[in-house]
């Protein structure tokens, strides 16, 4: 038996993501799964209909690099109607491998080694290892628990020559958290005659709760000029396992996004780009998102409501937060997996999200399901804790 080649691995402290972690371990229990963050109810047919049709009418090979120009077109308009830009179909839109793809290709695309990127914690968990990936540095602004906003004055305090980026995530995941018009203001003074790149992702802008509206990087023109933003499909049209997202920017940003891009996936799915551009066309099915999902928080938050769990806010997203300080002293990791293998219900611990497992007794479920399963979810914890 020849001996193994020894690895010298890059990232040594790097582990495998919650998400992943958690669903295993709830397959494992017969757990609900309320974890990790994907629909368990069908997309609509005619989506599918729509991507057989153009499979069985031939187009099935590479599409242009930067996304097929029905799909960018369908971008273009539904931006420019929702926030007021319009984009250049050809210079300015790109069509990626989802949301996580084209994160990782922006931060590559501009984030030299030496380089510092600002991230707000809690933080989504692929932002840091693509930073580090590339040889930057993330630096920490806090979003302040409870109610997870800002600091703007921290943030500015953060700020140094060595900074060429800032990650903005709006509606927040995992806390549900917006960011609002003021907020973008702030963040557009501290910038103000820098360099530095917005790297804004609005993959749940359709999902913002209790009429409040979505404050998009797009629609504030001195950030549009400086930043690439971020949606995703998968969340829009519930096919999160198509992994189709996009992103919008300057020419001149989207030109270096591009460098990177055509490389690390050339191009994407061509039938599905040309399902989800003949979809687009229908603008209720984005603009009606936000009182689907707010029904099923509304009726999730009800079942909830005699639990001793403490429900914070949720503004946007298809995420609850809850506390359990009243029901425990085990940290959330723990008390997350105990959840899963004693009560039968799978969530994601909030100290996942912090670079030093901060834990403020935090878990975060999905309401993005069937009623059956948030009702058999429920029903579990019921046994558990009313006793």
């Amino acid at each position: 038996m020849h001996t193994p080649i020894r690895i010298d691995s890059r990232f040594p402290e790097m582990g495998t993501t919650i998400f992943t972690v958690m669903s295993k371990l709830a397959a494992e229990c017969g757990a609900v799964n309320l974890s990790q963050g994907f629909p368990d109810f069908q997309a609509d047919p005619s989506l599918f209909d729509a991507m057989h049709r153009h499979m069985l009418a031939g187009r099935n090979q590479y599409p242009p690099m930067a996304g097929l120009p029905e799909l960018r077109q369908a971008i273009v308009d539904k931006v420019a109607t929702l926030y007021g830009p319009r984009f250049d179909v050809d210079s300015e839109v790109t069509v990626t491998a989802g949301a996580t793809q084209a994160i990782f290709t922006a931060i590559a695309a501009f984030v030299r080694p030496g380089d510092e990127v600002i991230v707000f914690e809690p933080v989504y968990d692929s932002y840091v290892p693509a930073i580090e990936t590339v040889g930057g540095t993330a630096v920490y602004a806090q979003l302040q628990f409870p109610d997870y906003a800002p600091d703007w004055s921290q943030v500015k305090g953060l700020i140094s020559e060595r900074t060429r980026m800032i990650i903005i995530n709006s509606p927040h995941n995992p806390t549900g958290s917006l960011l609002t018009a003021a907020d973008l203001e702030q963040l557009a003074a501290l910038v103000r005659g820098t360099d530095i790149v917005v790297l804004s992702d609005e993959v749940y802008e359709h999902i913002v709760f209790d009429g409040e509206p979505h404050a998009s990087v797009c629609a504030h023109p001195e950030l549009a000029a400086r930043s690439i933003v971020v949606s995703s499909f998968g969340k829009t049209y519930h096919i999160t396992g198509w992994k189709i997202g996009y992103v919008v920017g300057p020419a001149a940003l989207m030109a270096e996004f591009r460098k990177v891009h055509q490389f690390n996936v050339f191009t994407v799915h061509a039938p599905s780009q040309l399902a989800i551009a003949d979809y687009m066309q229908d603008a209720s099915r984005h603009l009606g998102l936000a009182a689907f999902y707010q029904e099923k928080r509304d009726f999730f938050r009800s079942l909830m409501a005699d639990l001793p769990f403490e429900l914070l806010p949720c503004r946007g997203t298809y995420f609850q937060l809850a506390s359990y300080a009243g029901l425990s002293d085990l940290p959330d990791r723990a008390f997350a997996e105990w959840m899963t293998r004693e009560v039968g219900v799978a969530v994601i611990p909030v100290s996942a999200f912090y670079v030093d497992g901060r834990d403020n007794r935090v878990v975060r479920f999905c309401f993005a399901k069937k009623e059956e399963t948030l009702l058999a979810a429920v029903e579990r914890l019921r046994r558990a804790f009313l006793k």
